[in-house]
């Protein structure tokens, strides 16, 4: 290692290593010292924004990982954490193992993984690099700290960055990176990422705030320095070991209640708190009560998070007062471990807890980011994805209790469904209702902070409805009700996927017989990982594949039956059948004979979808050669009231064949079933058909006032017979009335 080289720049490990020795752990400062030294060595030559050598970055970003007192691993990797990245000429993962071992460098390529890389659309890009960085943090959530702490260094020195860039960063800061930081608990960090994002963000609203408070607290000095000693005084005659600090709202708190709530700097009252920090837990309800004794409290602003702890780990008693000179402010009461833990949040964990349990408690507290990852599956498209992100990591928590106590913690908007499947799936999918504090409530519910809830079961239940899907705010319940569908209805799901696929294939206006929209469907399927179009199908109908993630694809595929000249969109006198122009969906005879020769370019009516065994007629089209119909067909019937197309009219039947067929295997048919208007009606038919292996090609449901439905279905059919054997099933089913042929 040339050391002279490494001597060049002004920056040393010195105050790092100073910094680590006050701390009294026992870290590997040779580990660390050799670190610092092999990254000096590879950024030489390199500068940041600002006219810095790069290597003043990492060294920042080690300090600040170190003030949190993470591990000597931790802060190896801080040092180390763009070499590969920006060195990748000089250094690669293999090396930073060799030198530093296999922690360090799990650590430096998962913090390698979640640099930025370019994708074309923008959107797709942010979800992807939202992906990654969680799926980091579920394998070691230290790579995630030292994130941040990369972030807050960025922050501090975004001044040296062009202003376009300046305001991005700060936007997605704000967006991502402190959400993350108050989800973790690091309530330090994410205030400074905060504030930093707001002065690039709105800095003429970031000064006018910062020079109110500024005044403001000038203002009250007195009265505030008069409160310390009152409390402290009395805190001192009971005996009680404290330490009290002062703490004044931060710009952008102030900034973003006079925003949210519309209020003007001076309707903020409550911009300044005394946090007392005491020895013990029972301390800490002894000070709330001299406090109390002291002050007039405001009515439902006491907090407990000492018993009831947010997800993050915070623990704190919350008060707020008002003094005698009648102006409020919030008293903070907890012991120094709850304030290192309120101030790091869940990094606290290294310096208080060692050990295998405490790695399973750690592992407990973020279980958040593993369901995350268990329920996106790479189907969900990016705007449920983002609001799956919004939900379950960037909202605000509450708190309800089960009836035996238990504390279960939501997103804030999450309904009584979600409470249901938070507690177990099997719960969720047996739900029939639900009491808050011994009340009936409706399913969508929100649920508030501290209300005890009560889920109803019942094991006769069929499982969850397919409106819950549009009820419930959290990804994890989303996921569950999904799977129930899954697996538990698949006919039904078919039934449904072809439907809203039906509905995409109309949007681009491009006649297309059922059986090519299937064909399409199943090569899409192929290109997605689904072996068969019922798998695809089946997807779409139970949520679990996006519609706009088929969309392009589908249209690819209509695009190549438009280049091949399938179907063409307008037909002229001109294009009469020839054989260089069939269209390539018709068969060459179709098992019919029309007019004693067997082969003619023929195709079936969609009127009314003759299948063998039925009476059926010839009409030369133009274009398109000649179409069957059946003899009673309403068209039949009215077309031939017209003189001028009666010679068009030919004389047509079914070829026999020697297995007494047609040469064609399966046909369309119309059917109109009159049933019952009740639940699961359409998953009967849906299983019944699916029993007799008859493919459903279409679904059409409509209500009548009488309580009745007409349910109108498009399904593959042999022949007569077989289409009679169909009918006489479906008529047996509970809840069907009659069953009709139909007509389009």
């Amino acid at each position: 290692m040339d050391n002279n080289t490494v001597q060049t720049n002004d920056f040393t490990a010195k105050k790092l290593i100073d910094l680590l020795r006050v701390t009294g752990k026992n870290y590997d400062l040779e580990k660390i010292q050799r670190a610092y030294e092999y990254a000096a060595m590879l950024h030489v030559g390199q500068f940041r924004a600002s006219g810095e050598p790069y290597i003043s970055h990492p060294l920042a970003v080690a300090e600040i990982v170190a003030s949190l007192e993470l591990d000597t691993d931790s802060i190896c990797a801080a040092l180390l954490h763009d070499t590969v990245e920006d060195c990748s000429d000089k250094t690669d993962l293999k090396e930073i193992q060799k030198l530093f071992g296999p922690e360090v460098a799990l650590l430096v390529d998962g913090l390698t993984k979640l640099v930025y890389f370019e994708i074309e659309d923008k959107e797709e890009q942010h979800i992807e690099n939202l992906r990654r960085m969680l799926l980091a943090m579920s394998k070691d959530v230290r790579v995630i700290f030292i994130k941040l702490c990369d972030r807050l260094h960025n922050m501090r020195t975004l001044d040296a960055k062009k202003e376009n860039k300046r305001r991005l960063t700060a936007l997605e800061t704000m967006h991502v990176y402190a959400p993350l930081a108050h989800r973790l608990g690091m309530q330090k960090i994410k205030q400074e990422l905060e504030n930093l994002s707001l002065q690039h963000l709105d800095p003429i609203g970031y000064n006018e705030v910062r020079n109110d408070i500024e005044g403001k607290y000038g203002k009250s000095l007195n009265l505030i320095e008069h409160i310390r000693a009152v409390i402290s005084d009395k805190l001192n005659e009971n005996g009680i070991n404290f330490y009290l600090e002062g703490r004044i709202k931060t710009v952008y708190s102030v900034y973003k209640k006079m925003y949210n709530q519309n209020k003007s700097f001076d309707e903020i009252y409550d911009f300044y708190a005394l946090r007392v920090i005491v020895d013990t837990e029972l301390e800490c309800y002894a000070t709330l009560g001299i406090i109390h004794e002291m002050f007039n409290s405001l009515p439902g602003r006491f907090k407990d998070y000492i018993s009831t702890p947010k997800p993050n780990m915070y623990r704190s008693l919350h008060t707020t007062v008002i003094g005698r000179e009648g102006i409020p402010f919030e008293v903070q009461i907890r012991t120094k471990e709850m304030h290192h833990i309120a101030e790091y949040g869940i990094a606290a964990h290294w310096k208080y807890k060692s050990g295998a349990s405490s790695k399973q408690e750690l592992d407990k507290k973020l279980e958040w980011i593993s369901r995350l990852i268990e329920t996106e599956d790479g189907t969900r498209d990016p705007d449920e994805f983002m609001d799956a992100i919004k939900t379950d990591i960037l909202h605000d928590e509450v708190f309800a209790f089960t009836p035996k106590g238990d504390i279960i913690p939501l997103p804030q908007g999450a309904t009584v469904i979600d409470f249901a499947y938070a507690i177990h799936s099997a719960v969720g999918n047996k739900m029939i209702g639900a009491k808050i504090n011994g009340m009936i409530v409706p399913i969508d519910r929100t649920v508030q902070n501290g209300e005890i809830v009560e889920v109803l079961t019942s094991s006769s239940t069929k499982g969850p409805s397919r409106d819950w899907l549009n009820i419930v705010k959290t990804s994890e319940a989303r996921s569950k009700i999904r799977q129930w569908f899954k697996k538990e209805s698949r006919p039904e799901n078919i039934v449904l996927g072809r439907s809203i696929l039906d509905g995409e294939f109309k949007k681009y206006n491009v006649k297309l017989s059922d059986q090519q929209k299937n064909d399409m469907v199943a090569v899409v399927a192929q290109k997605i990982g689904f072996t068969s179009a019922d798998d695809l199908y089946n997807a779409v109908g139970y949520g679990g594949v996006a519609l706009n993630k088929l969309s392009n694809k589908l249209k690819e595929e209509i695009s190549k039956l438009t280049v091949m000249n399938v179907e063409p969109a307008v037909v002229t006198e001109e294009t009469m059948v020839q054989k260089s122009q069939k269209p390539k969906h018709l068969k060459s005879n179709g098992g019919i004979v029309v007019d004693g020769e067997a082969g003619c370019q023929v195709k079936f009516a969609k009127c009314c979808n003759p299948l063998p065994g039925d009476e059926v007629i010839g009409f030369v089209t133009k274009g398109y050669g000649i179409s069957i119909h059946k003899k009673d067909c309403p068209n039949v019937i009215e077309g031939m009231k017209n003189e001028e197309n009666k010679d068009r009219w030919k004389t047509a039947y079914w070829e026999e064949q020697d297995n007494g067929g047609s040469s064609r295997s399966v046909y369309e048919a119309l059917l109109q079933l009159f049933t019952e208007d009740r639940v699961g009606m359409l998953a009967d038919i849906a299983v019944a058909l699916a029993d007799m292996k008859v493919s459903i090609l279409q679904v059409n449901s409509q209500k009548r006032n009488n309580g009745r439905c007409i349910i109108t279905l498009k399904i593959s059919c042999k022949n007569i017979e077989h289409y009679d054997s169909i009918v006489s099933r479906l008529r047996s089913l509970n809840g069907v009335e009659s069953v009709a042929r139909g007509f389009s």
